[in-house]
């Protein structure tokens, strides 16, 4: 069976007890929980620094049987202090958590390569991955050059993560997926998009964080995508509709999602 999480970013307004609840009523087996802002100002729900709100995950989380998935954002920049991480390291292991999300925000890959795989080795301490996700407006672009960056950091728990909207945005392909280690992909996540692709980077970026489809619905082409990663790797859903939110509330459209990209999945693997 397939391990589907609920991603932060689905249903972003809730905090991490409610999108626990959510995840559990719904059908999910994983959350995904954002920790720390993908941008300046962004919302995010610091653990780390908040003992009664980890103290109520994790009595939300030993109630339904819900694990963490993953941990968002670490968006990596020439200015980050890698010792910075010691709480959110320890707080990710007291959640059980499994991989981090981290994002490529240096101009110089050198560096960024270097400092990625000491962060990957500080994070295996804690029994959690390093999954760099590549994204078209930031210095890892595409598939490739993640790919590359994660073979050269050389440590065990560095992975690719493949996100379906940044695969088709970036025009990676299938071929250079087939390529990647099946031990280097541990999670993946799952959306759709209008075939047609943005113009504009801020375009493109704006629909990545506010205006994803979900699967199933849009012109990405999620079957090849689907058959081409493993099997037994967890999905993550990450459909951020802020338009929809306003007449839909979290729960109807995590049940939306997760009934949506059940569908493709399953068909996808029917069709092999």
């Amino acid at each position: 069976m397939t391990s589907f999480s609920l991603a932060a970013l689905t249903v972003l307004e809730l905090a991490p007890p409610a999108l626990i609840d959510v995840a559990a009523v719904c059908g999910y087996q994983q959350v995904g929980l954002r920790l720390l802002p993908a941008m300046q100002g962004g919302i995010a729900y610091p653990l780390m620094e908040d003992d009664a709100g980890l103290k109520e995950t994790l009595a939300r989380l030993d109630a339904t049987g819900i694990t963490v998935a993953d941990l968002e954002v670490v968006a990596l920049r020439p200015e980050t202090e890698m010792a910075a991480f010691s709480a959110f390291f320890e707080t990710g292991a007291r959640l059980g958590a499994r991989h981090v999300l981290v994002a490529a925000y240096d101009p110089d890959l050198g560096r960024f390569s270097e400092r990625y795989a000491a962060f990957c080795e500080a994070a295996a301490a804690y029994g959690l991955t390093a999954d760099l996700e590549f994204m078209p407006w930031t210095y890892v672009p595409d598939l490739s050059t993640a790919s590359s960056i994660v073979a050269q950091a050389g440590q065990p728990n560095a992975g690719v993560l493949v996100d379906a909207l940044h695969f088709d945005r970036s025009r990676s392909s299938i071929d250079e997926l087939a390529r990647v280690p099946a031990h280097r992909l541990h999670y993946w996540q799952i959306c759709d998009a209008p075939a047609e692709r943005p113009t504009t980077t801020e375009v493109m970026i704006h629909a990545a964080r506010y205006e994803r489809m979900f699967p199933g619905e849009g012109g990405i082409d999620l079957v090849s995508l689907t058959r081409a990663l493993p099997a037994d790797i967890t999905v993550s859903i990450e459909v951020p509709t802020t338009e929809l939110a306003k007449t839909m509330d979290a729960k109807a459209r995590a049940q939306r999602a997760l009934t949506a990209a059940r569908n493709v999945i399953a068909g996808s693997r029917d069709r092999a």
